[in-house]
């Protein structure tokens, strides 16, 4: 298996060794738009893979800080008390980039960056850009896919549907 965003479409999508979709999703890539830079709070494009998984367990709408649940649970009257948090909710995918000089190592290390694919808060909206950099997604949607990949597993970030299938004729 392996995940693909298309950032133009703000779809992730889970296909099968034959490249062929198991699940869709609507998501919420960068505000910034794409890039690598470390502060660009930008999402970072090319070949990545899923380094970690954390918050197996958790239940929905745990609130996490520094990769680490803080035990409270999101609420929009939560969501009020601090409406400048950036709100890392339910499950985290951590991304680390494959590409040295694009997007691993020195100031495009997208692990160093923390680039999550990550749970948001139900009031958020998804299907435009929104994010500081991460991958957001409905809390239910990252709850199915935490269940179905594995660490280790291949994610490409791509800016384009188009992009997508240029690599595959490349292939």
């Amino acid at each position: 298996m392996r995940i693909r965003i298309v950032v133009a479409d703000q779809t992730l999508e889970l296909l099968d060794e034959q490249d062929a979709p198991i699940r869709r999703y609507v998501i919420s890539t960068a505000l910034n738009g794409v890039g690598e830079e470390s502060g660009s709070y930008c999402t970072p494009r090319g070949s990545h893979i899923v380094r970690a998984k954390i918050g197996a367990g958790q239940p929905a709408n745990s609130v996490f800080v520094k990769r680490r649940p803080t035990g409270e649970i999101y609420t929009p009257e939560l969501g009020a008390q601090f409406p400048d948090r950036d709100w890392i909710l339910t499950r985290i995918l951590w991304l680390s980039g494959c590409e040295p000089g694009r997007n691993r190592l020195g100031s495009v290390d997208t692990m160093r960056r923390y680039v999550y694919i990550h749970g948001t808060p139900d009031g958020v909206e998804l299907g435009k850009p929104g994010s500081k950099g991460c991958v957001r997604m409905r809390n239910g949607d990252i709850m199915d896919l935490f269940e179905l990949v594995v660490a280790g597993v291949p994610v490409e970030i791509l800016e384009s549907a188009e992009e997508s299938s240029a690599i595959r004729n490349r292939v």
